[in-house]
């Protein structure tokens, strides 16, 4: 009985360290909170990641790297500029777009008449691209699973792979 307490504590510690660090990676310079939020901090220029950490850390890993960037365009502006960005909203003659060439996303007023849009040809979602490993990942998905729902449980490396 000793040692089943006993495990279960160091399991709770070890968790709690990996939760920490996680949180540390996700408001880093370049880290998820650049665009998303979760808990009322962050930027919430992509989707607030609170709905997503109820899944589970595979679930979260995949969502994660192969998320549709269907949202993202290239705005060319009148004078030659071209960026990756998300359109946030339209008023009369003004679109507010994040370019997301910037980290964390620089928000621009633009006139709609000085701008066209295309596809997205380059952009992707940084996970998929910044070859994030491993064990830090499995970090920032126990921060996410944590600020979500509260739980305390540690991600093994091997589930988010």
């Amino acid at each position: 009985m000793f040692r089943i307490a006993l495990l279960l504590l160091v399991q709770a510690a070890m968790a709690q360290t990996q939760i920490e660090h996680g949180e540390s990676l996700f408001y880093a310079a370049n880290g998820c909170g650049g665009c998303h939020a979760l808990k009322g901090k962050g930027t919430a220029v992509g989707p607030d990641l609170s709905g997503i950490g109820r899944l589970s850390p595979q679930a979260i890993a995949m969502a994660a790297r192969s998320t549709v960037t269907q949202y993202v365009e290239v705005i060319k502006v009148k004078g030659g500029d071209s960026f990756p960005a998300y359109t946030s909203s339209k008023t009369g003659d003004k679109v507010i777009v994040f370019d997301l060439s910037k980290t964390p996303p620089e928000k621009q007023e633009l006139a709609a008449a000085d701008i066209t849009k295309s596809g997205n040809d380059k952009w992707k979602h940084p996970p998929a691209v910044n070859k994030i490993d491993n064990k830090d990942f499995a970090d920032i998905v126990a921060y996410v699973r944590f600020a979500a729902s509260g739980a305390r449980k540690a991600v093994d490396p091997s589930e988010v792979q």
